[in-house]
């Protein structure tokens, strides 16, 4: 119905028969979030209905486009579909960007190119849908003062979008955040709602995901930060190294006293000298290094070194506890 495997058919598995039932991996979750919209029916008070969900699908690339992260043949997308009016697309759309860019802004991502995907050679609907469609993207993008470039043919077969495409360490563009107006698969799922004259009336869909595939956003992510990543994001936050194996023990209580603010934070016990872990610590990029002497156990204190910062010189204990709190609470980033 959806004319997906009519269009997409070369990035489509192959079926396969599981006790005499054909089965294909899905490629895509738009389908489903229709069935529940049509599960009864629907006013147009009820809209704007807006339904996501992190789902996994699979898609079969060609073995030379597979990249890491950044291309693969399965992953997991936050991908949301919202049914509306006509009169209420406009918005709808406009805020999808807000979300979008509050997104970009928090993860700290000051390079992308906005790119309006238009009508391509294989299509479904009419020429007045599409102009509808791609009109109303426009509008929210000139409404916003967003600036843009157009894709000529780059849009889905079922509509026009709008692609946020993020730029990696190496100056490549990875597909991020994507909004699309589909006036088609409501037709051609029969997709309606009750109106204020008690008639039916079609829905328009708007599809949008903000990350798009996970996979690929963190591997952009990775690529963007270089590895070095703000403290709220970072897998390892704080590393605490004590000079000796006499203030173990007060390492190991820092750590706990981190753990329970819901801090990330490790001992670093190994062997060598501390010279050695300080710079392995760097080199892992942790973004902050608590270093625990015998003068720093006696006076409840830690000498603080900031991967970004460097050294920070001693703090209290205390306060060096609720500083890091503090920033992980805030998620700034610091480029």
């Amino acid at each position: 119905i959806s004319c997906h495997l009519e269009n997409y058919k070369e990035f489509i598995y192959p079926p396969m028969q599981i006790e005499h039932q054909e089965y294909i991996l899905k490629p895509m979750n738009c389908p489903f979030h229709i069935m529940i919209f049509k599960s009864k029916i629907r006013s147009y008070k009820d809209l704007p209905i807006r339904w996501a969900e992190m789902g996994t699908v699979y898609r079969y690339e060609r073995s030379g486009v597979l990249h890491g992260m950044l291309r693969v043949r399965g992953f997991t997308q936050d991908d949301a579909h919202i049914f509306c009016t006509e009169e209420q697309l406009e918005e709808e759309i406009t805020e999808v960007l807000e979300l979008a860019f509050y997104m970009l802004n928090k993860f700290g991502f000051k390079e992308f190119e906005v790119m309006l995907s238009t009508r391509p050679e294989k299509y479904a609907g009419t020429d007045e849908i599409w102009e509808k469609a791609t009109t109303s993207l426009i509008d929210a993008l000139k409404k916003k003062g967003i600036e843009y470039k157009v894709d000529p043919g780059g849009g889905v077969f079922y509509g026009p979008k709008i692609d946020i495409k993020l730029k990696d360490a190496l100056g490549r563009l990875w597909q991020g955040p994507t909004i699309q107006v589909d006036f088609v698969l409501p037709e051609k799922f029969d997709v309606n709602y009750i109106g204020a004259d008690g008639r039916e009336h079609r829905v328009v869909m708007v599809h949008r995901a903000v990350l798009g595939s996970l996979e690929r956003f963190m591997g952009t992510l990775i690529e963007h930060f270089k590895g070095a990543f703000p403290l709220w994001l970072a897998p390892t936050q704080v590393i605490i190294i004590p000079v000796s194996s006499e203030m173990v023990d007060y390492a190991e209580k820092i750590d706990n006293l981190l753990k329970e603010k819901g801090i990330r934070s490790i001992v670093d016990t190994k062997s060598g000298t501390m010279g050695n872990r300080v710079r392995e610590a760097i080199t892992s990029k942790v973004p902050y290094i608590f270093i625990v002497g015998k003068r720093e156990k006696e006076a409840e204190k830690v000498s603080i070194r900031g991967y970004r910062e460097g050294d920070m010189g001693v703090w209290d204990l205390k306060k060096a506890i609720e500083f890091i709190v503090n920033k992980n609470i805030e998620k700034e980033v610091d480029n």
